[in-house]
């Protein structure tokens, strides 16, 4: 008989059990003293002239094939558009490649394979929108049995939520695939104490393999460690007059005549700001609009921003106007509060997550900065830094854009001076920022001097808040931002 390879052995051993069953054993009606009785035992001369390489292109050609369906990504979400392909028909894939990037009204989300194999068919083409339970793509699998099984299993959508798994674990939220959890529950690894590296600290792989190898004693990398650069004398002796390098002028987008009227369904973000615009309609705003005289914070970010690039955080004013605004809500937490859809009962929010309304390549988004009542200025900077890349690279997950109390927009970063807030319900108030400008006002001796002026603009429910919470909770506000060093002694 010719050499069997050991990944053909597995299917030689079948098929000459099945002719050994088949063609070998006759059992006869079963009595505690009649033994079994033997048949000659015969192998078909065919079977014999199999060779190992027929046997491994029929275990690799015919394995099952697998409707890789799309499932539950949470936030009640029963529709995304596919955005983008990763894979064609006919191209190999293994557990964790990238299939696609779909795009619900909430967030885009990358869907990642759960098998090894071999693409088979794409159910969708871009911009198609995709029903949450039905197939996306079929995967002509290189396992048997178990695949099929699983995949019985994560039809349920309340089984299996893909990219955004969660499980309740000691009061925070563990993200993993499928397939890292079941790595990790082959490995008898709690996930609760495992550290994720992913987006959104997901659990990845490598981090459940990284944490066997620190099990069984193995050697690992070190963790690479920033060191913290102090300014440098050039950037720290610069006098405050110095002008600021000349910007060359944006580039204009190039109109385009296509001379004829298209129609097209509203889909993803800007479905969902449909929705959201016709809630905030139904609420009562109340407009309130000052001026903010920004000198000492122009001067005080100029010392500190050398210190920040050397950490390698980009420090704006933003986290000044954010940090500002929380420990103003500690004076008026009626501003950080929700109300339900009837008006009849008010929630007072213990956790400062105030929005940022960020200008995207998919429309506009509204990430939000957790817990900013304890976070330091330059934490919130590092925060606002990875939201605007994410939302740059068009990656922002559903759990950077829900749950935000408060919301400030910036729309001064392109022009414009005062404008009206639309409220983003459940959230009762919302601030615009306009641009800084250099402004000619009086000091206290009656001098002219030159000023750095933001005009800002407050909305407010009216069913919920008066005028004069609105303009108090401003005043706060404009004094921390005015007198920056007033901040050191309230923040905790």
């Amino acid at each position: 008989m010719a050499a069997v390879t050991r990944g053909s052995f597995t299917v030689f051993r079948r098929l000459l059990c099945q002719q050994y069953r088949r063609r070998c054993f006759r059992l006869q009606s079963f009595r505690s003293e009649r033994s079994v009785q033997l048949l000659p035992f015969r192998l078909d001369r065919s079977l014999q002239t199999f060779s190992s390489q027929r046997l491994h292109t029929a275990a690799a050609c015919h394995g099952p094939i697998v409707q890789f369906k799309l499932s539950d990504i949470g936030e009640g979400i029963t529709e995304v558009t596919v955005k983008e392909w990763y894979v064609k028909e006919g191209d190999k894939v293994s557990q964790f490649d990238s299939i696609c990037e779909v795009q619900s009204d909430k967030a885009s989300v990358t869907i990642t394979s759960r098998y090894d194999g071999v693409i088979k068919k794409l159910y969708y083409d871009i911009d198609a929108t995709a029903f949450v339970g039905k197939p996306l793509v079929d995967i002509e699998t290189e396992s048997s049995t178990e695949v099929i099984q699983e995949e019985d299993v994560v039809e349920t959508p309340a089984m299996a939520r893909d990219e955004h798994t969660h499980q309740e674990i000691k009061g925070h939220k563990t993200q993993a695939t499928p397939a890292v959890r079941r790595l990790a529950m082959e490995n008898n690894i709690k996930l609760s104490e495992v550290v994720g590296t992913g987006k959104d600290g997901r659990i990845l792989k490598e981090d459940i393999l990284n944490f066997l190898a620190k099990q069984t004693g193995a050697i690992l990398p070190p963790t690479p460690f920033q060191e913290i650069q102090p300014p440098p004398p050039a950037a720290a002796a610069r006098p405050q007059s110095t002008p600021a390098a000349a910007k060359p002028p944006p580039a204009m987008p190039k109109p385009i005549f296509t001379g004829k009227d298209i129609t097209e369904p509203l889909k993803g973000f800007h479905k969902a700001m449909v929705k959201t615009m016709t809630a905030a309609l139904k609420i009562p705003h109340f407009g309130y609009c000052d001026e903010v005289d920004l000198s000492r914070l122009v001067t005080l970010r100029a010392e500190y921003k050398a210190v920040a690039d050397g950490r390698g955080v980009k420090l704006s004013y933003m986290p000044f106007f954010i940090k500002a605004a929380s420990l103003s809500l500690l004076h008026f937490p009626i501003l950080n509060a929700s109300v339900d859809e009837g008006c009849q009962n008010i929630t007072y929010k213990a956790s400062h997550n105030i929005g940022l309304a960020m200008d995207t390549a998919q429309g506009l988004l509204v990430p939000n900065v957790k817990n900013v009542q304890m976070l330091s200025v330059f934490e919130i900077a590092q925060e606002l830094n990875r939201l605007q890349a994410l939302g740059v690279a068009g990656q922002l997950g559903a759990s950077d854009l829900t749950g935000g109390t408060f919301t400030l927009s910036n729309i001064g970063s392109i022009g414009g001076t005062y404008t009206k807030p639309v409220i983003l319900p459940p959230e009762v108030a919302i601030g615009a920022l306009g641009k800084i400008q250099i402004l000619p006002r009086f000091d206290t001796a009656g001098q002219v001097v030159k000023a750095h002026i933001m005009k800002v603009s407050w909305s407010a429910d009216h069913r919920i808040i008066d005028g004069a919470t609105m303009c108090r909770f401003s005043n706060l506000w404009r004094e921390y931002l005015e007198n920056p060093a007033s901040m050191v002694l309230d923040l905790k």
